[in-house]
């Protein structure tokens, strides 16, 4: 029998799936950890900062406002034109370009002398870092073997999250003695040695160079640096088995499009507005967690620390939820949300502030919503292919972003003021957390669809394959 065409063709998504956790996985999840980390602490400073700026420069309350929200607006606009981007010339382009301005803008924000300058600066850092999210999302749910996706994304979120908790370390170690400006100095400098760092390190992302046709040249390399005993001379060709070529060309209506063919139109919508309900109850918390609880009878610092450790043990239990839901779909990703409403419920309804229940109550109910937010995030890039997925994790952060600044808006307004309408709050946020299971279990079964679809079409390539003989 001869060697046929497809004999000499390498199914790249077969390869990367059947491939255990190597040391070349672990690479690139570092460094993604690292890349976020930083994004993270340099998106937090001002938070930390502001009230060392705002007794410098005399800040009114909407001034402080207005700050506050630039980088919200910037991440918007950003997670947009950075998940375009890169799905038309590469995961680590992006990545690169954006970490670099992170730091520079980060780096020039200790210059900024007026309210307007932190402004700009602030919006044009959130442009920096919406975009930079996505396309790391990306690289990583590309490169994992099959179980391990989804998990790898959370993973890289959790040095979001731990960036962002350094922030005020940094802040109380540097702002009192030098100023609030060598903060901003300091962790700028730091992000551009990373900058300097990932130029050297960070690989592109395989998949994304199948999917868009790069030469052989480019993709062989990077197959050895996952099993070093690939031999290129066996294969003149790659392909994914397991994606579906996207149509319509490359302009941004054209992947805006894709993003609702097929089973997709359902998906989407699902996984926009779950984390439109998730990130509405994490920055409900992040935004006021501090003052419900104060108006509720604790104390700042108390409150602080609360607030401070359900966000990074939050993060964690998402970790370990995803490593032992995955596997199964994402049906089970809501059991963080599930458990969490009853104890959201037993704080609204005020059934446990008196007590010895209330901190535990209030604890574990922070530690859910962090958790079911880490879950929701690491599905949304997950059903798309790899030609369109960091359009598809961009469009998904936009949205959440208008629950970013939807939730301190209505949050001031709405649930600030009195013990009622914090309670308020909290069964607000135990809507939150119901909406995303009711989205996900629907979501579920649309991906079942989807997943049960993309199986025949790889059987039947495999059938045609096999079929061609000489």
């Amino acid at each position: 029998m001869a060697t046929t065409a497809d004999d000499r063709t390498l199914d790249v998504a077969k390869f990367l799936q059947d491939l255990k956790f190597t040391p070349f996985h672990r690479r690139i999840l570092i460094l993604s950890c690292l890349v976020t980390f930083f994004d993270g602490l340099d998106f937090s400073l001002i938070s930390y900062t502001l009230p060392y700026i705002r007794d410098e420069m005399t800040l009114s309350a909407e001034a402080m406002g207005n700050v506050s929200m630039a980088a919200f607006i910037g991440q918007m606009i950003g997670s947009l034109v950075g998940s375009y981007i890169a799905d038309v010339i590469g995961r680590r382009p992006v990545i690169l370009l954006c970490t670099v301005l992170s730091a520079v803008l980060t780096f020039v924000t200790g210059f900024a002398q007026t309210p307007e300058m932190l402004f700009v600066l602030r919006l044009i850092g959130g442009l920096a870092i919406g975009g930079l999210l996505a396309p790391a999302w990306s690289l990583n749910i590309e490169a994992m073997p099959a179980g391990q996706r989804a998990t790898a994304v959370t993973v890289v979120m959790l040095g979001f999250s731990a960036g962002a908790a350094a922030a005020g370390p940094i802040t109380n170690l540097l702002a009192p003695d030098f100023g609030w400006h060598y903060v901003f100095f300091v962790c700028g400098a730091l992000t551009l040695v990373l900058a300097v760092v990932l130029q050297f390190t960070l690989p592109e992302s395989a998949r994304w160079l199948v999917a868009n046709g790069r030469p052989k040249a480019r993709i062989a390399p990077l197959l050895r640096r996952f099993d070093p005993a690939y031999d290129e001379n066996l294969h003149d060709a790659y392909q994914l088995s397991d994606e579906r070529k996207a149509s319509g060309g490359g302009s941004p209506v054209a992947k805006f499009r894709e993003l609702f063919r097929g089973w997709l139109a359902y998906i989407t919508p699902l996984i926009w507005a779950a984390y439109f309900f998730s990130s509405f109850a994490i920055y409900l918390k992040s935004s006021f967690g501090v003052l419900f609880l104060e108006e509720l009878g604790l104390s700042v610092v108390n409150a602080t620390w609360i607030g401070s450790v359900t966000g990074i043990v939050g993060a964690v239990a998402g970790v370990f939820l995803l490593s032992l839901t995955e596997k199964r779909g994402p049906a089970l990703i809501t059991l963080a949300p599930l458990i969490g409403i009853p104890f959201l419920l037993l704080v609204g309804f005020g059934i446990t502030l008196e007590g010895p229940l209330f901190i535990p109550v209030i604890f574990i109910a922070g530690v859910l919503v962090g958790a079911g937010h880490a879950a929701v995030i690491s599905i949304t890039s997950v059903y798309y292919p790899s030609a369109i997925r960091s359009t598809g994790g961009g469009w998904a952060s936009f949205m959440a972003k208008f629950a970013a600044v939807a939730a301190p808006y209505l949050g001031s307004r709405l649930f600030l003021g009195s013990e009622a309408k914090v309670l308020d709050g909290y069964l607000f946020s135990a809507a939150c957390l119901a909406g995303i299971v009711i989205c996900v279990l629907i979501l579920a079964q649309f991906a079942q669809r989807l997943r049960a679809d993309q199986a025949a079409e790889a059987a039947a390539s495999a059938g045609e394959a096999k079929a061609v003989t000489a």
